[in-house]
């Protein structure tokens, strides 16, 4: 059993900045894409950040510029700074990985989930 688990949110006042981690743990054989999502009260949930394996990286337009998405693979982490944050950041953010385990010969590949951590940018 696979699992994200997430850390760093909070409230934080505009300008100010945030970092999220996402760690992955469990019956693990590799994670192709790893990212950062993001859903804001009455809206659907969007893409924010997004890291290969290999490390190349694709951010909202709206986020460019000020959000840093890293990975660590040996830790099987990713880490999400986030700069110059605006009241429009206000969200619940979820991790997401796209995971490969082995069970016995055979492998299995699924999207997997946080359960999500809530950042409020507001004065």
């Amino acid at each position: 059993q696979v699992q994200l688990v997430e850390s760093g949110g909070g409230l934080v006042q505009p300008g100010g900045s945030l970092r999220l981690s996402c760690a992955a743990s469990g019956n693990i054989y590799s994670i192709n894409n790893m990212g950062w999502y993001r859903q804001a009260p009455g809206k659907e949930r969007e893409s924010v950040a997004v890291i290969t394996s290999g490390g190349d990286t694709n951010y909202a337009d709206s986020v460019k510029g000020r959000f840093t998405l890293s990975r660590d693979n040996a830790k099987n982490t990713v880490y999400l700074q986030m700069n110059s944050l605006k009241p429009e950041d206000t969200a619940v953010y979820y991790c997401n990985a796209q995971v490969r385990d082995l069970r016995g010969a055979i492998f299995y590949e699924y999207v997997k989930w946080g359960q999500g951590t809530q950042v409020t940018v507001s004065t």
